[in-house]
C-alpha cells in the first residue's frame, strides 16, 4: 500500500548559544526543539524532530499548518512601569 506524501514547510528559529553551537524550535509546532554543535547539525536534527512531532502515534493533537509566504514579522511596542 502506497502513502500519499505531503511536502510542508515550517519556519524554524536558531539561536546562537553562548558555549557553541545553536538551539532551534520551529514556533507553529508547540515544544517542537532540538539543537546542534554546528548549524548543519543543528537543521538535520529539526528537521528530524520536525517528522517525529508529525507522526500520529508522537502528536495526538491535530497539527494546524500556517503557510509562511502568509507570515511576517514586525516590531511591537510596548509601555511599563519600571
Amino acid at each position: 500500500m502506497r502513502k500519499n506524501l505531503k511536502i510542508m514547510e515550517y519556519n524554524a528559529v536558531f539561536t546562537s548559544e553562548d558555549g557553541g553551537g545553536f538551539s532551534v524550535s520551529v514556533p507553529e509546532l508547540s515544544g517542537c526543539f532540538s539543537q546542534g554543535d554546528t548549524f548543519e547539525e543543528a537543521q538535520k536534527n529539526i528537521k528530524e524532530a520536525i517528522e517525529l512531532y508529525l507522526e500520529p502515534e508522537f502528536n495526538k493533537a491535530p497539527v494546524y499548518s500556517v503557510d509562511p509566504r502568509n507570515q511576517f514579522m514586525a516590531p511591537i511596542k510596548v509601555t511599563f512601569a519600571i
